[in-house]
């Protein structure tokens, strides 16, 4: 059983802990990447015939921080989303950095 001092310990860590919990938790699409050096020009891949009930992401530049350099990811085909439009991802530039925006789906 613990003893009510250490249970005031252990309570207090615990909520000092929560918000960096929350930010760990996030989402890999949450994060932002934000590169110095511009991504290549986007690779043409050939588009496949349409399947139903199917929208195709094409492929985009990804960076890599542990190689330090921008990898490609191929096209996929993702399940259709009925009266939404899919927005592929891509690079911004923002001054002197580009910003990596994840595709997205708007109405």
């Amino acid at each position: 059983m613990l003893s009510r001092r250490r249970f005031i310990g252990t309570l207090l860590g615990a909520a000092a802990l929560a918000p960096a919990a929350a930010v760990l938790g996030a989402s890999e699409a949450d994060a932002q990447v934000i590169v110095r050096v511009p991504p290549p020009p986007p690779r043409r891949e050939p588009f496949p015939p349409p399947r139903r009930g199917q929208t195709w992401a094409p492929g985009y530049w990804r960076w890599s921080p542990r190689a330090q350099r921008y990898v490609w990811v191929s096209g996929t085909w993702m399940p259709s989303r009925p009266g939404w439009r899919y927005v592929p991802s891509g690079w911004v530039r923002r001054g002197g950095t580009w910003v990596y925006v994840p595709g997205r789906w708007v109405r």
